[in-house]
């Protein structure tokens, strides 16, 4: 029987996690703390090797096998290791997911796991400014998303456009003492507020790991890289139909460059030959032919079952 224990601190509202799917464990411990969760797994049964499991897209911080069974202990700050903020009315929640790879010869795991607090009534979320680029660390990664003039010389000077015109996109990681790394944008949505909310109005751009699907009806379209660690966008711009500010909510994923597959990719529509082709080498697009069903993509260990990724959000957007 599934025990689920939560330490609840006084500024706490609640603690909610729910087994999803398939494999039991016999306690999971959440523990909520004012700017990070730690979460202790164990399987009495040791049907799961405990280094392969994943808070988000984080390892285990501490793994143990013995005979009593096996456990992995996760701790994380909110906002890393693709941990989400959800913001409601009362509420300020982040949640994520405890997950292991999908291995035949082991039940999957999907262990949602969420700490909620009240919404203090003076909170406001951050203040964004588009002109300039946003820098997010990770390790010894920088990433960084910016709009950028229309020759990409620099960052732009304004954050108005006209209806159809082209906004130019850049994205980079900085590596220091890393191996290189392709940068990819594995998710765009464009948002009517700079955080993610059950009343935000959404349109999606860039989904199923890497498909921009905006580019099956727009102009929209990845421009050739100048180097790995760099991707450019040029999305054609557009009005929501309540005609408020447009706020771009990016995950940028940096990936082994030698293993790109259908779970990490850059693919766009091409309307004149009607099929999807990857961008990076037209060559293997067929990596691409899950856009329009369900990319998945394999996974391993090593980089490619730990691809090192930051969300990012750029404005408001005026469209005039």
């Amino acid at each position: 029987m599934l025990q689920h224990i939560v330490r609840m601190p006084s500024f706490l509202l609640f603690v909610v996690s729910a087994l999803a799917v398939f494999f039991v464990a016999q306690a999971v411990t959440v523990d909520c703390g004012k700017n990070s969760v730690s979460v202790r797994w164990i399987d009495v049964n040791s049907q799961v090797d405990p280094s392969l499991l994943r808070l988000g897209n984080c390892p285990p911080t501490q793994v143990s096998v013995n005979s009593q069974g096996s456990e992995a202990v996760f701790y994380s700050e909110f906002l890393t290791c693709n941990i989400r903020r959800l913001v409601t009315t009362n509420e300020i929640i982040f949640e994520t997911e405890i997950t292991s790879p999908m291995l035949s010869k082991s039940t999957p795991v999907y262990y949602p796991v969420a700490c909620a607090y009240k919404r203090e009534e003076d909170w406001a979320p951050p203040l964004y400014d588009p002109l300039r680029f946003h820098t997010h660390g990770q390790g010894d990664l920088k990433f960084r998303m910016a709009l950028m003039k229309d020759d990409f010389s620099g960052v732009a000077t304004t954050t108005t456009f006209s209806l159809g015109s082209m906004i130019p996109i850049a994205a980079s990681v900085v590596q220091q003492n890393h191996q290189p790394l392709i940068l990819l944008l594995d998710e765009c949505l464009a948002s009517t507020t700079s955080e993610l909310a059950p009343d935000s109005h959404v349109y999606p751009l860039i989904t199923n790991k890497g498909c921009l699907v905006d580019s099956k009806n727009t102009n929209s379209r990845f421009l050739p890289r100048n180097q790995l660690s760099e991707i450019r966008l040029s999305l054609q711009a557009f009005k929501f139909p309540t005609g408020e500010d447009v706020y771009l909510h990016c995950r940028l994923v940096a990936w082994e460059p030698r293993d790109l597959d259908s779970g990490s990719k850059a693919c766009q529509y091409d309307r004149t030959s009607s099929r999807w082709v990857l961008v990076d080498d037209p060559s293997q697009s067929s990596l691409c032919s899950c856009c329009d069903t369900s990319c998945q993509g394999r996974k391993k260990r090593g980089i490619t079952a730990d691809a090192i990724a930051v969300n990012s959000v750029i404005g408001p957007l005026v469209i005039i």
